[in-house]
């Protein structure tokens, strides 16, 4: 029997009791508060978790809508090619950042290993293109143009190539029919950010990583629409990652076409037309410069002048829009976007300013019948009109005594418009304006819809400028402290400017007017808004929104929603001065300054409406414009340091209205070659299953518009190259 007393032997039992108790106790604690922690406080933390594990998302990308011309011809479309893609992730799990893989992959593809390890890499600001700007997280292309042999040769050899694919994918593809480059209205495709992933998730059109985004032209304006909505298919899966059954699948849905007003065929013939007048004009001597013309930018609009829809945009130089196809290489980024190329993703047409020279004088004659000058009175018009001590110039000094407002227009005579002007200029109080002046040439401009956008569906349209009393006060406020510094009174000729700003740069000054009533000084327009106003003047005065959008088609052909012109004005004129302006502007293409481009022109059938211009840049040579109208279309041509506008532009022009009326050298018509002798009203014919069966485009033939003979060449000679 043991020798321990009862009693103490019960004490050493309750002692363990209650040990046993606290740690029981304490086991339960902890585990009601475990349980506390993962239920309440991180509960729907880890029910998200569970789900995800539970629940696996295959994402179906949807195909592109196409783009398409008047007829239904494609501009941008899809094609199958074999793509070879890399997946960040999987690389950067690698020892050595995947270096080897990228090595390999660029030996099979026949690249360098640089060009490969560039793709890849991610943009930041220190980082030059090429580089990934899209998310890190999903497979980044590196090839759109991979052959079967080497897309076997890494699916084969897989294990040599972890992270890396190679698949059949659909990728943009801007087929230029006929030539039709048409490449700054397109516009092209890269990578969505996270930045822009995060900002659209709460919208109804939520970006996807695996999303190509448009960046300019209609690719950015009808982004939406032409992305349709990505396929989601669910898979539940075990813990270990096996399919036990599909939960849902939401299938994908392609994008809406866009269908545009461009006619390819017109399209092949501005850009074919523009880009020879530019070449032309490069051989042509500047005698003012002691050089030939350096003709280095352009652009034409052809508009439909009773709708505003744009038929033709290109603007030069241009890009093929294909390169940013599968991420652009360094090479081609660079041609884009060094001041060597002079910008080609410019598009000139709505984001080319200029000084518009004397196709601007439809807005000053309207200004002085406004201000109450006669259409029909008479106005001198010397060679020379002089204020003070300084002398402003006719174009080439030539003078044709007492006219009216139209001839002035037919002959393109600046002195009538500086007089008239300066008269305005001085009833308005001169430099010291009295307190509400009439301001008529700056207002009118501004009715005519210049200072601000036309509203054209393409992004980063620009404004062009209107140089009136707050614009004057809003630059000198800018500039003052620049000018008060450095200008000098004898100083260089910039540095005498510079002074003269300081003392008086915010009042407008009687040469700023003078100036200014002939499209030059500080006056910018672009293309979009001289077509748009001459559009208007053909039509009778209403200012529309110019589009290139015509219609969205949905995916399965079912919805077509047309988008119907839109007008944002009328011009300030009354029906008896619009058909003054009409008859002096027929006048310049008949027996005025663009009369020998027109020679032979059947003006009985076709009456012909034009206005040359020769804008004046300090430091560089003169801007070519061009602006004209039919009943039925307005056709606007810049060429920057080009020369006269009659001169460089104007046989392009000419070309372009031939190709549209299928009309020869002579001016006989043959409608059968015409390419749209009226603008085409009706959409394309869209099959049940959304297809559009497109007619063919042929490359423009240039020999179809003869020049003209020497009997004409010998006529246009006598009417003079004025403007």
């Amino acid at each position: 029997m043991s020798n321990i007393p009862e009693t103490g032997r019960t004490q050493r039992v309750q002692i363990r009791l209650v040990v046993i108790q606290i740690l029981v106790f304490s086991l339960l604690l902890t585990l009601g508060g475990r349980l506390w922690y993962l239920q309440i406080r991180n509960g729907q933390e880890y029910t998200d978790e569970a789900k995800n594990n539970h629940v696996q998302q295959v994402v179906q990308p949807a195909v592109r809508g196409d783009i398409l011309d008047a007829r239904g011809v494609p501009l941008a479309d899809n094609e199958t090619r074999l793509v070879v893609s890399a997946s960040r992730t999987e690389l950067l799990k690698m020892d050595d950042d995947g270096d080897a893989v990228l090595t390999r992959l660029a030996d099979v593809l026949g690249m360098k290993p640089k060009d490969v390890k560039d793709k890849v890499r991610l943009c930041d600001a220190k980082t030059p293109q090429p580089c990934w700007n899209g998310s890190p997280y999903q497979p980044i292309p590196v090839t759109d143009e991979a052959t079967t042999q080497q897309a076997l040769q890494i699916r084969e050899r897989a294990e040599d190539f972890p992270g890396i694919t190679a698949e059949p994918t659909a990728v943009r593809r801007y087929a230029a029919p006929g030539g039709a480059n048409t490449a700054q209205v397109l516009g092209y495709l890269s990578p969505v950010t996270d930045e822009e992933i995060t900002k659209a998730q709460d919208t109804e059109s939520p970006y996807l990583r695996s999303d190509q985004v448009g960046r300019s032209g209609l690719e950015r304006t009808y982004d939406r629409e032409l992305r349709g909505k990505a396929g989601v298919t669910r898979y539940e899966v075990d813990n270990l990652g096996r399919v036990i059954g599909q939960a849902e699948n939401d299938p994908a849905e392609p994008g809406s076409s866009v269908v545009t007003s461009i006619d390819a065929r017109v399209q092949s013939v501005a850009e074919y037309e523009l880009d020879k007048a530019m070449k032309t004009a490069r051989k042509e001597f500047d005698k003012n410069t002691n050089e030939n013309y350096k003709a280095d930018s352009g652009a034409v609009v052809v508009m439909e002048a009773k709708t505003g829809r744009v038929v033709a945009m290109a603007s030069l130089p241009d890009y093929d829009p294909n390169a940013w196809v599968g991420g652009i290489s360094a090479k081609d980024y660079t041609k884009l976007t060094t001041k060597k190329s002079n910008y080609p993703l410019l598009n000139r047409a709505i984001q080319g300013q200029a000084a518009p020279g004397s196709i601007f004088k439809v807005v000053s004659s309207t200004a002085a019948v406004n201000a109450g000058y006669p259409f029909d009175g008479n106005y001198p018009c010397p060679s020379s009109y002089s204020i003070g001590g300084q002398t402003f110039k006719n174009f080439e000094s030539q003078g044709y005594g007492s006219i009216t407002i139209g001839r002035a227009l037919e002959v393109s005579c600046d002195t009538v418009y500086y007089g008239i002007a300066h008269k305005e200029w001085l009833k308005d109080g001169g430099t010291n304006p009295k307190k509400n002046p009439g301001d008529w040439f700056y207002k009118t401009a501004h009715q005519f819809g210049l200072g601000k956008e036309t509203g054209i569906d393409l992004p980063n349209e620009v404004t062009g400028r209107v140089p009136d009393r707050q614009w004057k006060e809003n630059f000198f406020q800018a500039n003052k402290a620049f000018w008060c510094k450095d200008g000098k009174k004898d100083g260089t000729y910039a540095q005498q400017i510079e002074y003269e700003n300081c003392r008086e740069g915010d009042k407008m000054r009687a040469g700023d007017s003078v100036n200014y009533s002939i499209g030059q000084g500080d006056t910018l327009v672009t293309p979009i808004q001289m077509a748009t106003i001459y559009a208007a003047i053909s039509n009778g005065g209403t200012l529309y929104d110019p589009t290139v959008g015509k219609a969205i088609v949905s995916g399965d052909g079912k919805t077509v929603q047309e988008i119907k012109p839109v007008s944002h004005g009328k011009l300030p004129f009354t029906g008896s001065t619009r058909d003054d302006i009409d008859e002096a502007l027929a006048g310049v293409a008949t027996r005025g300054s663009a009369a020998w481009r027109f020679g032979g022109w059947p003006q009985d059938k076709i009456p012909m409406h034009a206005k040359t211009g020769t804008a004046e840049v300090y430091g560089k040579q003169t801007t070519s414009w061009f602006a004209t109208y039919t009943k039925d279309y307005s056709i606007v041509m810049t060429i920057s340091q080009g020369g006269t506008g009659s001169g460089a532009s104007g046989p392009a022009v000419r070309n372009i209205y031939n190709a549209l009326y299928g009309l020869d050298a002579e001016g006989k018509q043959d409608l059968k070659k015409a390419l749209l002798p009226t603008p085409q009203k009706t959409l394309p014919k869209i099959q049940p299953d959304g297809t559009i069966n497109a007619p063919k485009v042929k490359p423009y033939d240039p020999d179809a518009n003869k020049p003209l003979g020497e009997g004409q060449q010998a006529l246009a000679a006598t009417l003079g190259r004025r403007d």
